[in-house]
């Protein structure tokens, strides 16, 4: 748990908006919510980003040193070739863009 506060206070809520209440409670919120999707696109990508800080995931998955090309209406990603998590941020990615499972009705 103190991993989890130590997190957000480091990174969105470091320099919360003024000293009044409900501004500061909107950016907690926002911080909450922001901390907890990081926390699960690291689990979605790999062992080790399961286990890192928030930090370690958003230099390593979300600041992502990637090209954006369009052709024939089609985004494409091109990423580094040597890139050290090219394969954690590809198995992330093919996770978070997968159909739901099926659910199999008794």
């Amino acid at each position: 748990m103190e991993q989890a506060i130590a997190d957000v206070k480091n990174g969105p809520f470091a320099h919360a908006p003024s000293g009044h209440f409900q501004p500061n409670a909107a950016w907690l919120a926002l911080a909450a919510l922001a901390h907890n999707l990081t926390r699960a696109a690291g689990a979605l990508a790999s062992a080790f980003h399961a286990k890192a800080t928030t930090g370690t995931i958003r230099d390593h998955l979300i600041n992502v040193p990637a090209r954006l090309a369009r052709s024939a209406r089609r985004l494409t990603l091109h990423l580094p070739e040597r890139w050290p998590w090219r394969d954690d941020f590809t198995q992330f990615f093919d996770l978070a863009h997968a159909p739901p499972p099926a659910v199999e009705k008794p």
